[in-house]
């Protein structure tokens, strides 16, 4: 008998929302076979980053070339910035193969365009209670000017208003409630 086909999840929700710490969280504690998709990005690593691990970095030349390659599930430029992100086809695919259920930590855009392919992904929004948690959240990183927060405040508001076209909205008071909560509705598409 050959191993089940995995599934594919989609979590997104604004920057602040904690979704990183979820997933952490998620991969650790829940019981189902999940695997993290690494994203590719032609933006510098940062101090820590392995390739491969933290993100496939990609140089613009390559990234633009796979791009029309046809090689992503999605990819934008994130932020104005110049610097593009995206979910390669490949690694995904086969992992659903093998029946992993891959995890795309993505923003709302990315979404949409996965969901365009793979139409039956588990959808998943995770957010704070309220706005203002998340400003206190992002302005208690103490890692991006006032600039860079009423950018990223802009971005989740309208983030927020696309919560709605999500099967799964998640609110994220607490990491463990948050990552036992998604594990608890994964489990209902087994």
């Amino acid at each position: 008998m050959s191993e089940p086909k995995g599934k594919l999840v989609i979590l997104s929700g604004p920057s602040g929302a904690g979704k990183s710490t979820v997933v952490r969280n998620l991969l650790e504690t829940c019981s189902l076979p999940l695997a993290l998709s690494v994203s590719a990005t032609t933006r510098a690593p940062r101090p820590g980053e392995d390739h491969g691990v933290h993100y496939w970095f990609l140089s613009q030349e390559e990234f633009l070339r796979r791009r029309e390659a046809g090689e992503f599930l999605e990819s934008c430029e994130v932020f104005g910035r110049g610097d593009w992100y995206g979910t390669l086809a490949e690694p995904v695919t086969s992992g659903l193969r093998t029946g992993q259920w891959i995890i795309l930590e993505i923003d709302t855009q990315g979404a949409r365009s996965v969901r365009e392919h793979v139409p039956d992904a588990i959808t998943i929004f995770i957010q704070p209670r309220s706005v203002e948690e998340l400003e206190r959240r992002l302005r208690g990183r103490k890692s991006d000017s006032e600039a860079a927060i009423q950018r990223r405040l802009e971005v989740a508001r309208e983030e927020l208003r696309q919560a709605a076209w999500y099967q799964h909205v998640v609110i994220n008071d607490e990491v463990h409630v948050a990552s036992r909560e998604i594990c608890r509705l994964l489990h209902t598409y087994k």
